[in-house]
C-alpha cells in the first residue's frame, strides 16, 4: 500500500508541473530573438591590381683571402726558432721559422771534403794520362796502359759529380729547414713553439694573404645570365656596402646547394674583414598579376594557401566574405598574393580573430582610422 501511495503522489506532482507549464505558455508561441547583431567596425584597405613587380633577390657568401697556406717543414726535426706571432704582418721571402740543422751542416762539411778529395784524385788521374800518352809516343808503353789511365780519370770525375750531388742534396735539406713566407700576409695561427719536434708535413703556422679578398657567392642558374664578368657590383657586408668586380662564374651547378658559384674580387680589401658575410642583390621582374596586401590581413588556410577577408556590400551595409589566395612573395610587412580578388575590393586588415564569413561589418579606411586615433 505504501508503494501505491508513493506512485499516486508522484503522478500528482508531475501532473501539477505540466499544468503549471501549460498555464505559463505564451499564446503567441515560443519567443525567438530576431534582432540583428551589431556590425563590427573594421579597418579596410583598397586592393590595387599590380601586373608585375621587381623583386630584389639577395644571395650570400663569404669574403675570404684569395690564398691561405698552412706552413710546415717537409722533414722532421727540432724547432730552433719561430720568429713570428699571431697577428704579425710579413712580407714574401721573410724567414718565419727554422729547424736545428747542426747535424745536416756536419754532413755537408764531410761531403765537401769528399768533393775536394775526389777533385785531387781526378787531377792525379789526368796527370797520369798525360804521362802514359808521352810514354806511348816514345814506344815505352802499350795502348792498353793509356786506356787504363783514361778510365781511372773518368772514374775520378764521376766521384766528383756524385759527391757534389750529395752535397747539393744536403744544401736543399738545410734550405727546406727554414720556413719563408710565400706571399705577403698575416699570421693567423701558430701550432707549436721552440724546442718541439716537428713532424714531416705537420702545419706549424697559418698564413693568410693580406690585401686581396674574394667572395664566392652561390646564385641560381637562372640568374647567371644577368651577371657580367668584369662589371663592378655593390655587395652588402656587415660593415656597409663594398664594391667588388665579378671575376667569373664557374658555370657548374653545386650538387648539394643547386647553385652556381660567382667569384668577386673585392676592390677595397681593407674595408672588409676576412670571413665576413657579404650579400649580392639581383633585381628580378616577376611577370605575374596580383595584389600587395598587409601581412596582418592574412590567416592560414589549408594546403599552403591563405585566407583573406573582404568587406562586400550587403544592402545598406557590408558583410565579411572570405577569399582563398596564394602567397607569391613577402617583403617587410606586406605580401604579394594572387587569387579570386578584384581591383577595388576592400580588404579587412584588423580584428581577424573576430571575423567569420557573413558577419556584418562597418568598414573604415585604414588612413582614416589612423587619423581618428591620433595616428
Amino acid at each position: 500500500m505504501k508503494g501505491v501511495v508513493f506512485l499516486v503522489l508522484l503522478g500528482l506532482v508531475i501532473a501539477g508541473f505540466l499544468f503549471g507549464a501549460f498555464l505559463m505558455r505564451s499564446a503567441e508561441g515560443p519567443k525567438v530573438a530576431v534582432a540583428e547583431p551589431e556590425p563590427m567596425t573594421v579597418e579596410v584597405t583598397e586592393a590595387v591590381l599590380v601586373k608585375d613587380f621587381v623583386l630584389d633577390e639577395a644571395y650570400s657568401g663569404l669574403a675570404q683571402a684569395q690564398r691561405t697556406s698552412q706552413l710546415g717543414f717537409p722533414s722532421g726535426g727540432r724547432i730552433e726558432s719561430i720568429r713570428v706571432r699571431v697577428g704579425d704582418h710579413v712580407k714574401a721571402g721573410d724567414t718565419l721559422a727554422k729547424l736545428d740543422t747542426r747535424g745536416l751542416a756536419a754532413q755537408l762539411a764531410s761531403l765537401e771534403a769528399v768533393v775536394d778529395e775526389a777533385r785531387a784524385s781526378y787531377q792525379l788521374a789526368l796527370d797520369t794520362v798525360e804521362r802514359q800518352r808521352t810514354l806511348l809516343a816514345q814506344g815505352h808503353v802499350s795502348t792498353q796502359r793509356v786506356d787504363e789511365a783514361e778510365a781511372q780519370a773518368a772514374t775520378a770525375a764521376a766521384r766528383i759529380a756524385s759527391a757534389k750531388a750529395q752535397a747539393d742534396t744536403l744544401r736543399v735539406q738545410i734550405d727546406l729547414a727554414r720556413i719563408t713566407a710565400p706571399f705577403d700576409g698575416v699570421v693567423t695561427a701558430r701550432f707549436a713553439d721552440e724546442g718541439a719536434i716537428a713532424g714531416p708535413g705537420t702545419p706549424l703556422l697559418e698564413l693568410v694573404e693580406a690585401g686581396k679578398l674574394e667572395a664566392e657567392i652561390g646564385v641560381p642558374a637562372s640568374a647567371v645570365a644577368d651577371l657580367e664578368p668584369g662589371k663592378v657590383y655593390t655587395l652588402t657586408a656587415e660593415t656597409g656596402p663594398v664594391d667588388a668586380t665579378l671575376r667569373g662564374v664557374t658555370g657548374v651547378v653545386n650538387a648539394s646547394q643547386r647553385t652556381v658559384a660567382a667569384v668577386f674580387d673585392i676592390d677595397d680589401a681593407a674595408s672588409v674583414p676576412a670571413g665576413t658575410i657579404v650579400r649580392l642583390s639581383i633585381p628580378r621582374t616577376i611577370d605575374e598579376g596580383g595584389f600587395w596586401v598587409p601581412l596582418k590581413a592574412l590567416t592560414s588556410a589549408t594546403r599552403g594557401l591563405w585566407t583573406i577577408y573582404v568587406a562586400v556590400p550587403d544592402g545598406g551595409g557590408a558583410r565579411a566574405e572570405s577569399r582563398v589566395v596564394e602567397m607569391v612573395h613577402t617583403s617587410g610587412d606586406r605580401a604579394f598574393v594572387r587569387g579570386p580578388m578584384q581591383p577595388g575590393d576592400r580588404i579587412i586588415t584588423d580584428g581577424l580573430h573576430r571575423i567569420t564569413p557573413g558577419v556584418p561589418v562597418t568598414p573604415i579606411d585604414s588612413q582614416r582610422a589612423s587619423t581618428e586615433h591620433d595616428g
